[in-house]
């Protein structure tokens, strides 16, 4: 069984925001694979189905960003689980800029606390992140307050960006889950 984590906050107030950006991928991965509606199950929202002859597993976790790892304990309890193989985890990332992407199949936290959570959860760093950039493609934009920023909206420019990332999102993460 594959298990695709999309980063996020719940929450209405959060729905739109840079730091939400793994939840747009895994819905539209729902949307794409026609995986049927979202439910509850434990601390995340759930759509299963098939790709192939695989079991795939998206989740968003309705904890906020610094608890995410909680949702991955059962996962990790299984024998037959590898959170090295099974688990790739999409998130939003500050230090690449909007409309890149960065995959790698290990690595450190960055700073990132959906990461960190996830590495306590799991006790390692060995499972696969795609990193969505969210860095503002106007050099003259200010950050400012790092968590200010990332819990902002996106504006409509770098909305569209996101957007018209998303079809190289899905053959990225096609790719991981047919090996």
């Amino acid at each position: 069984m594959k298990v695709i984590v999309g980063l996020g906050n719940p929450g209405r107030e959060y729905e739109h925001t840079r730091h939400n950006v793994g939840w747009w991928v895994v819905d539209h991965l729902a949307d794409v694979w026609h995986f049927g509606a979202w439910r509850t199950d434990g601390s995340a929202a759930v759509a299963s189905g098939r790709m192939g002859n695989r079991v795939v597993k998206l989740l968003k976790p309705l904890t906020y960003m610094n608890r995410s790892g909680v949702v991955l304990i059962p996962f990790a309890r299984r024998p037959s689980w590898s959170a090295a193989s099974d688990l790739l985890v999409i998130l939003d990332d500050i230090a690449l800029p909007i409309g890149t992407i960065r995959f790698r199949t290990r690595g450190s936290s960055g700073g990132h606390n959906g990461l960190k959570s996830i590495e306590e959860s799991l006790d390692s760093r060995d499972y696969a992140r795609l990193r969505i950039g969210i860095q503002p493609a106007d050099p003259q934009q200010e950050v400012g307050d790092l968590a200010d920023f990332v819990l902002s909206p996106f504006g409509v420019r770098d909305r569209k960006t996101i957007a018209e990332l998303l079809p190289r999102v899905t053959e990225t993460v096609e790719q991981w889950v047919n090996g």
